[in-house]
């Protein structure tokens, strides 16, 4: 099996607009307590980049979820294998994911959530895959649309490869090789 990866956001290109979606979310919680809560693992990157670019102080949670394995395919169930660490009841929530595909990960996310009984959630989102969505989620703060591909770079994996990739790029695999 051969894999090749093909270029389609350049590591400039997000940087900038990285620092964009800061300066509009620093804008938008300034005097408020913003808890950003990263969705792992494709989002560490991102958000590690997000938050250095904030000018507000914020509090900083992970939660790790799995819907793909090995696949290059969701499998529309979402397991929650890390939950948050502390108590977001009452506080501002922005839930920062790498990509928004099927949306039912992060519908299921959402709803795990609300059951915390935060004040708000938001949700920031690297990459958009408007043609994969099954359910709509509305995404507040929006890096990139990008094709129906599986896209892989700046910590979005295949088969838990490719996260090293300053870029985004989008993967074919030629199963003959």
């Amino acid at each position: 099996m051969a894999i090749k990866v093909f270029p389609l956001i350049a590591k400039e290109e997000i940087n900038k607009k990285v620092k964009e979606l800061a300066e509009k979310i620093s804008k938008d919680y300034q005097k408020k307590e913003l808890v950003v809560i990263g969705i792992l693992k494709g989002a560490f990157v991102f958000l590690a980049d997000l938050i250095r670019n904030l000018k507000i102080p914020v509090f900083c949670d992970f939660i790790t979820v799995s819907s793909y394995g090995k696949a290059t395919e969701s499998s529309g169930v979402v397991k929650i294998v890390a939950d948050i660490s502390f108590p977001i009841e009452d506080k501002d929530v922005l839930l920062v994911e790498d990509i928004v595909d099927t949306g039912l990960t992060l519908q299921y996310l959402i709803n795990h959530l609300k059951a915390k009984k935060p004040k708000t959630i938001k949700i920031c989102a690297l990459l958009d895959k408007p043609e994969r969505h099954k359910i709509e989620i509305p995404i507040d703060y929006l890096g990139f649309k990008v094709p129906n591909k599986f896209v892989v770079g700046y910590g979005i994996d295949y088969d838990e490869r490719f996260r090293h990739l300053p870029y985004i790029g989008y993967i074919e695999i030629d199963e003959e090789k």
